[in-house]
C-alpha cells in the first residue's frame, strides 16, 4: 500500500479531487493550488498522522510531509487524476496577485526540479573534489561521462523549465520544449560562438548563450500559452491542432531571440550583479543578513524569489556567492532542535527533536522548524542568531557554490571549488551556527510541555474531587436565543468536524450571550467574538459567535466580562449586532462547544427548532465514570 492511505486522506481533506487545480512538490511539501481554499479542512489535516504542518503561502495550500513527499505525491497520482495534465480543469480559480502570485509561479516552475537538481549538484561537487585532489583527470573519459550526467540538467535547463512552465500556464509542453530547443540548437549556438552578424528579415538579432539560462524561456512560454489559447479559440477545430503549433513556432522563436532572450539574460545578470555587489560591499554583513533571514524567508515562501538567482549564477558564471551564507541558517535551526533535545524533559518532544535534528542535518528543516523550534519560540530565535553568526563567517570567507542543491551534509561538495578556497570558512561557519544555536537554546530555555500524566496530577484538588465522583449529570442552559443548527452544518471545519469538542450551534435572533450555568469565565478573547466558561462542577463551554468573526477585530461586539469573573446562570456576558456582522459578510451561526467533552460519556442535545435563552440546551452525562489520572 505504501503511502496510499495518507494520499487518500490528503486528497479528501483538501476538498477532493475536483477542488485541486494543480499539484507540485518540493523537497518536503505538497504544493496544491486549490479552486476554493475554504473547502480544505486545515484543522483535520494538521492532526493527520504523517503530516508535519499545513501552510498557506503565495497562493498555494502547502502540506508538509517531510522527506517522504515523492512517495505521497506518486500515490496521489495513482489514486486520482490530479497529476494528469489532460484531466478536466473546470472553473479554475483566479490566480494570486502581487508578491503572492509571483511566488506561486516561481515555486510551481522550480519545485518539480529541485530533487534532480540536488542529485546532479552533489555529483558535480564530488567531481570537482575528485579533480582538485587528483583522483580523476578532467581528460579521462570516465570524468567526461560522469560530468555529462551531472551537467546535462543545467545545460538543457531551458527544456526542463519549458515543461514546468507550460504545466503551470496550461500550455502545450511539446511546443514549449520545441521553442526551448531552438534556443540551444547547434546552428544558433554556432552563430553566437562564431560572432556571425545575425538578423531576422532585416531586424538585428542580439544573440546570447541560452544553455543553462532561466528567465528567457519562462517569459517565452508564458506568452506562448496566452497566444495558444487565443489561436485555439479563433481557429476552426478542423485545423487548430496543427495550425496553432505552426503559428506559435513561427512567432515565438524569432520573438524570443529578438526580445525575451536578451531581456531575460540582462535582467538575470542585473539581479545577480546587485547581490554580488552587496557581498562585495560588506561580505560579513551580507552573510549575516542571509544567515539570519533564510529560514524566515522559507516560512513565508519568499525564498522562491532567490532560488532562480542562485541557479542563474551557477548556470551563467559557474559559481554563486550568495547561497553559501544561507547554509548557516539550515545548520543553525538544526542546532536549535538539538538544544531542545538536550534540554527537554518531555519524552515525546525529546524524540521529535532528535529525529528532526537528524533530518535537518541533511537539509530537510521543516520537521525541526514546524515541529520543534517555531512552536517553542525561543529556540527559533536562537537559530536566527546562530544563523547570523555563521552566515557572517561564511560571507567573510568568500565561500562559493559551484552547483545547485539544497544545503545539507550531503551537498557540502558543491561548495568545494578549485584549491578549496572558502571551503574551510563554510565548515567553520556551519559548525559555529550549530553550536551557537544549541548553546543559546539550552541557556535561554523554553516552556517545556508537561507530560500528559503530569498534567492530570497538577489538576486542582477541587476538580479532582468533582471528577472522581461525577455523581450527577451536568445541565447546560442555552446562552443564546435563536434556531438550533446541527454542529456538522457550521461552515467551519474546526467546529463541524467535532475537532474542538462535541456540542451544538445556534443561529441567533437576539444579539446577547448569557452564562449557561454558574461558574467562572476562563477565556475572554480580546476580539470579543468568543468566550469560555467553566462550571462549578467542571464542565467547560466555549461560545464562539459567528464564523471567522475574529477578523472583525472587536467591531459590532460589546463584552461585559473579563477572565476570572464569577458568573451566575443568565448573567449577561456579551452583546453583538447581528445585522452589522452579516452586512460585513460573516456568518452569525454560533457553535456552543463542550471543550472537555471527552470527560463525559454522552453530550445529549435537549432542544430542537427555536430555543430561548436559558432553556435547557445540553445534558452532559458522566455515566459515573471516574476520569483516568
Amino acid at each position: 500500500m505504501g503511502q496510499e492511505k495518507l494520499a487518500k486522506e490528503i486528497v479528501e481533506l483538501v476538498g477532493g479531487e475536483k477542488n485541486v487545480e494543480s499539484l507540485v512538490h518540493c523537497a518536503t511539501r505538497l504544493r496544491f493550488v486549490l479552486k476554493d481554499d475554504a473547502k480544505a479542512d486545515k484543522a483535520k489535516l494538521e492532526k493527520t498522522e504523517g503530516i508535519i504542518a499545513v501552510k498557506e503561502n503565495g497562493g498555494q495550500f502547502q502540506v508538509v510531509v517531510g522527506n517522504k513527499v515523492p512517495e505521497v505525491y506518486s500515490a496521489i497520482g495513482q489514486i486520482s487524476n490530479i497529476l494528469d495534465d489532460s484531466s478536466d480543469k473546470e472553473k479554475p480559480r483566479k490566480a494570486a496577485k502581487g508578491l503572492g502570485g509571483i511566488i506561486d509561479i516561481i515555486s510551481s516552475i522550480f519545485a518539480p526540479l529541485l530533487g534532480v537538481m540536488a542529485g546532479a549538484g552533489i555529483l558535480k561537487g564530488l567531481l570537482l573534489i575528485a579533480s582538485n585532489i587528483g583522483w580523476l583527470e578532467t581528460t579521462e573519459t570516465t570524468y567526461t561521462i560522469l560530468y555529462a550526467a551531472a551537467d546535462s540538467l543545467f545545460y538543457f535547463l531551458p527544456l526542463l523549465l519549458a515543461v514546468t512552465t507550460a504545466r503551470k500556464f496550461q500550455g502545450n509542453m511539446f511546443v514549449a520544449m520545441t521553442i526551448a530547443g531552438a534556443l540551444i540548437y547547434p546552428s544558433i549556438v554556432a552563430l553566437k560562438s562564431e560572432g556571425t552578424p545575425t538578423d531576422f528579415f532585416g531586424i538585428p538579432v542580439i544573440l546570447m548563450n541560452y544553455s543553462s539560462t532561466v528567465i528567457p524561456i519562462i517569459l517565452a512560454v508564458i506568452v506562448m500559452s496566452k497566444l495558444e489559447k487565443f489561436f485555439n479559440k479563433t481557429l476552426h477545430d478542423s485545423v487548430k491542432n496543427f495550425v496553432t503549433p505552426l503559428f506559435l513556432l513561427v512567432i515565438m522563436v524569432p520573438l524570443t531571440l529578438l526580445v525575451f532572450g536578451p531581456f531575460g539574460v540582462y535582467v538575470g545578470n542585473g539581479i545577480a550583479a546587485g547581490l554580488v555587489a552587496a557581498f562585495g560591499f560588506s561580505p560579513l554583513l551580507a552573510g549575516a543578513v542571509m544567515g539570519a533571514s533564510w529560514q524566515l524567508l522559507v516560512i513565508f515562501g519568499i525564498h522562491w524569489g532567490l532560488i532562480p538567482v542562485f541557479i542563474n549564477n551557477v548556470a551563467v558564471y559557474g559559481q554563486d556567492g550568495v547561497k553559501p551564507a544561507a547554509t548557516a541558517s539550515i545548520f543553525a535551526q538544526t542546532g536549535a532542535a538539538f538544544g531542545v533535545m538536550l534540554k527537554t524533559k518531555n519524552k515525546k518532544l525529546k524524540t521529535l527533536a532528535g529525529s528532526s535534528t537528524l533530518t535537518a542535518l541533511f537539509g530537510i528543516t521543516e520537521p525541526a522548524i514546524y515541529g520543534v523550534t517555531l512552536p517553542l519560540k525561543r529556540p527559533f530565535i536562537a537559530g536566527v542568531i546562530g544563523g547570523a553568526v555563521g552566515g557572517a563567517i561564511i560571507g567573510q570567507a568568500g565561500t562559493l557554490a559551484f552547483a545547485s542543491g539544497a544545503p545539507g551534509l550531503l551537498t557540502l561538495p558543491i561548495f568545494y571549488g578549485p584549491g578549496g578556497q572558502g571551503f574551510p570558512g563554510l565548515i567553520l561557519g556551519i559548525v559555529v551556527s550549530f553550536v551557537v544555536s544549541a548553546v543559546l537554546t539550552y541557556i535561554m530555555g523554553f516552556k517545556d510541555p508537561v507530560e500528559e500524566e503530569t498534567k492530570s496530577e497538577s489538576t486542582t484538588s477541587a476538580q479532582q474531587s468533582v471528577r472522581a465522583t461525577n455523581a450527577s449529570d451536568e445541565n447546560v442552559f442555552s446562552p443564546i436565543e435563536g434556531t438550533i443548527v446541527e454542529l456538522s452544518e457550521v461552515p467551519d471545519p474546526a467546529f463541524a468536524s467535532g475537532a474542538m469538542g462535541k456540542g451544538i450551534a445556534i443561529e441567533p435572533t437576539v444579539g446577547r450571550v448569557v452564562a449557561p450555568f454558574d461558574g467562572t469565565v476562563t477565556v475572554a478573547f480580546k476580539k470579543k467574538h468568543a468566550l469560555a466558561v467553566v462550571s462549578d462542577t467542571g464542565a467547560e463551554i466555549l461560545v464562539h459567535v459567528g464564523v471567522d468573526t475574529v477578523k472583525l477585530d472587536g467591531q459590532h461586539f460589546v463584552s461585559h466580562i473579563k477572565e476570572g469573573d464569577r458568573v451566575q446562570a443568565g448573567d449577561l456576558l456579551l452583546e453583538f449586532n447581528i445585522a452589522q456582522i452579516k452586512a460585513a459578510g460573516y456568518h452569525t451561526v454560533t457553535p456552543i462547544i463542550v471543550t472537555n467533552s471527552a470527560n463525559y460519556e454522552e453530550v445529549i442535545p435537549q432542544a430542537t427548532g427555536q430555543v430561548s435563552s436559558q432553556e435547557l440546551l445540553l445534558k452532559l452525562s458522566s455515566g459515573n465514570v471516574q476520569e483516568q489520572k
